[in-house]
């Protein structure tokens, strides 16, 4: 037979903001796909009427394109296989339940919500299968007659599917290996719903997947036990042959305990758990996002790629292109992978220092505008370039470079008690003749060599010189190389606040 071009797809349900183990799914499978020059399939699974959120399919479109993760092909993109909104298909769909219903391979159920809650009442662990579904209200046990006139007259009714009994179900997956469940587990799922006449999560997944083409299904581990169903509903349907391939991909888990990821561990220790700040429309509630908290989209993809999947080496840092040519299923990892997001505070740092430096200015432009300042992007460059290997976000920029905007109305506390020595007053009044006879503050080397000689030739105590200049300027004993302050601040702004810290510093 010959071999199907690789086809794969995110189908996510448009009922909120995109989680983090979302995205690292679709991520999963577009290294998969373009590893092998395949394509990847957008498809919105909004056929849960009752939880559907408007904004949500926006946000997602725009989480992946801020990330860089292309679609071929689905919502946004168009293709030959649409229309790829689920709710857009109701009309293929009732097809393939009448299929099933004509192979006996689905039954209409008619059991009210009261009813049903009743056998649970009376049945510990009841669910609808081989054993309990002949006491149900359904077209197993009501007349071909009666069935009909219920529809006939607007009842509603649910489709499910006929599990047959004790019948060892395996599913191939890539990760897992083969996995083998009996029937008997089963329950017989609903597939369709008359009431908004949509199919559920179980139907459309199957026959979508099948009129798409699609090749290779990598999704959570939650979908796992969904699986053995979906493997019978191929064989109910006569679709062996283009059955696609399996991979359950492990969970994420909290960064400590026990148990998956949620937003709760986020809001706990400070960090997102959503790709974008997402804006509650029923509630007005504000999540923060990756993209605003100031995370570069490459380090987020780079992040992700590694919680769960192991390259064969030491190296951390991949491009996209490096990430699609090491990518490989077989080294996904079984057990869930725990989601150290200090890690990925990490990367980000890494990310941003391996910038340019006029790139890591834009990014700071925006940032110094909100404070109400402007900078010329040569000397923000230059400025960005003294400090950049101090950040982790781009916020961070203000708090490393404030001084050179504003001067310091207070002096920090423990840097004047550790550094300020009752000679510090005496040095720096005479520091400032010095710095006044000089010309050019731009000369970085040639200013401090002539400085430092000034104060050997003083036999004054250099680390109390220069500590307690730094304090003047910058307001603590932080920041890059003095020299290189000076040059930016140049000689009268210097001086000014040498000048007035003397004043107030007692």
């Amino acid at each position: 037979m010959e071999e199907r071009k690789v086809r794969v797809r995110f189908a996510p349900s448009p009922t909120g903001p995109l989680h983090i183990g979302g995205v690292r799914t679709c991520l999963y499978n577009y290294l998969f796909a373009k590893k092998h020059g395949g394509d990847l399939l957008l498809r919105i699974e909004d056929t849960d009427s009752q939880r559907f959120v408007p904004g949500a399919e926006e946000y997602i479109i725009e989480a992946f394109k801020w990330l860089g993760i292309k679609f071929d092909e689905g919502v946004g993109v168009g293709g030959d296989c649409g229309p790829y909104r689920q709710s857009e298909r109701r009309d293929i769909y009732k097809k393939y339940v009448q299929q099933l219903l004509d192979a006996d391979c689905a039954y209409y159920a008619f059991d009210t919500p009261e009813e049903l809650e009743a056998k649970r009442q009376q049945i510990p662990n009841f669910q609808y299968d081989s054993h309990t579904r002949l006491s149900g209200v359904n077209s197993l046990t009501l007349s071909a007659d009666e069935v009909k006139k219920r529809i006939e007259a607007g009842e509603k009714y649910v489709v499910r599917v006929k599990i047959q009994p004790n019948e060892d179900v395996v599913v191939n997956d890539m990760v897992r290996g083969k996995v083998v469940i009996n029937s008997n587990v089963l329950d017989d799922k609903v597939l369709y719903k008359s009431a908004d006449e949509l199919p559920t999560y179980h139907l459309a997944n199957i026959v979508d997947d099948h009129l798409m083409g699609i090749t290779h299904v990598i999704r959570g581990e939650e979908w796992l036990p969904s699986a053995p169903l979906h493997v019978l509903l191929y064989r109910y349907f006569g679709w062996e042959d283009t059955m696609p391939q399996f991979a359950h991909l492990p969970l994420l888990l909290k960064p400590e305990g026990n148990g998956k990821l949620s937003k709760r561990d986020g809001d706990r220790l400070g960090f997102p758990v959503f790709p974008l700040q997402w804006n509650d429309p029923a509630t007005g509630a504000i999540s923060s996002g990756y993209r605003e908290s100031g995370y570069q989209p490459e380090a987020v993809v780079n992040f992700l790629a590694l919680l769960g999947w192991n390259p064969g080496t030491d190296q951390e840092m991949f491009s996209m292109q490096e990430l699609i040519e090491l990518f490989s299923i077989d080294r996904v990892s079984k057990s869930g992978a725990r989601f150290n997001y200090e890690k990925g505070i990490w990367f980000n740092h890494e990310y941003l220092i391996n910038k340019s430096d006029e790139e890591v200015a834009s990014l700071f432009l925006p940032i110094l505008k909100e404070k109400g300042y402007d900078c010329e992007i040569k000397r923000l460059t230059y400025i960005v370039s003294l400090i950049k290997e101090r950040i982790n976000f781009p916020a961070d920029l203000w708090e490393q470079a404030n001084f050179f905007f504003e001067a310091p109305t207070e002096y920090d506390e423990k840097s004047l008690k550790k550094r300020w020595k009752p000679e510090s007053p005496q040095y720096l009044t005479e520091l400032c003749d010095v710095l006044n006879g000089l010309d050019d503050f731009s000369k970085v080397e040639e200013n401090e060599k002539l400085v430092l000689d000034w104060v050997a030739s003083k036999e004054y105590h250099l680390g109390t010189m220069m500590n307690s200049f730094r304090i003047t300027l910058v307001g603590a004993a932080k920041g890059p190389h003095i020299f290189n302050i000076i040059d930016i601040l140049g000689k009268e702004e210097t001086l000014s606040r040498v000048r007035r810290a003397l004043e107030i510093i007692k």
